[in-house]
């Protein structure tokens, strides 16, 4: 069966959706801020088909602007991107099998919030054939409700005020919205520490408080499930 046909692929796309309004803001942000940056709005929009990373592009775009070198610009974007490898090391258990080009595809359209919602779907790190249309169902609604208000961003651009305070509103979008996904108090815990360690390591350059960040989350992760407390999702 196609992965489009698939039951799960509709349950993929539909628990997606609860995310999408957080999602399209930040999306929006981010297009309003390359076209203030500077670039042209092609180079834009290419940038945001390719990154297709969020808090890369806008950790990258005021040092592109300001003419910060190229270096300077990829060890952002890398170390901010380092939580991908966390996300891929903990997906392969379910799609390790998989050929390396459909593996590689999938880390494209691999997401923040994907990985939390995949997780909380299929927490046995075990292959299974509802697996892959989910991912596909969740990353897809992820891709189009991204790149649609990013694009939108770019074009429109100079008619967005910044009194409409739109950074301020995904955060909170998808705070709330990341919240109802912690279901124990072992979860509430690993965000916590998460949470204080991004404040703690704020000062850090490179945005590397992301980086400390995860990483807390992943060891308070581990010690609870030492202790026989593994972290549960919603439903669990």
């Amino acid at each position: 069966m196609r992965a489009w046909r698939h039951p799960e692929f509709r349950r993929g796309a539909i628990e997606m959706l609860e995310i999408a309004p957080g999602i399209a803001a930040w999306g929006l942000v981010a297009g309003v801020a390359m076209a203030k940056s500077g670039l042209s709005m092609p180079m834009a929009m290419f940038m945001s088909l390719i990154v297709f990373a969020g808090s890369a592009q806008l950790a990258s775009v005021p040092l592109i602007a300001a003419g910060a070198p190229i270096w300077v610009v990829w060890a952002t974007a890398l170390c901010i991107n380092l939580r991908f490898v966390v996300f891929s090391s903990q997906w392969r258990p379910y799609f390790g099998h998989l050929p390396k080009r459909m593996r590689t595809l999938l880390g494209y359209f691999t997401a923040d919030l994907n990985y939390v919602v995949f997780m909380r779907r299929f927490p046995d790190p075990r292959p299974a054939p509802e697996q892959l249309p989910y991912f596909w169902g969740g990353v897809g609604c992820n891709w189009i409700f991204w790149q649609v208000p990013s694009f939108a961003g770019i074009v429109l651009a100079d008619q967005i005020p910044a009194s409409w305070g739109l950074a301020f509103a995904g955060t909170m979008a998808l705070v709330g919205l990341t919240a109802t996904m912690l279901g124990s108090l072992s979860t509430w815990a690993a965000a916590g520490v998460a949470g204080c360690a991004a404040v703690a390591a704020y000062a850090l350059p490179l945005r590397l408080n992301i980086v400390i960040a995860i990483a807390a989350a992943v060891g308070m992760g581990v010690m609870l499930e030492h202790m026989g407390l593994r972290p549960k999702g919603p439903g669990r």
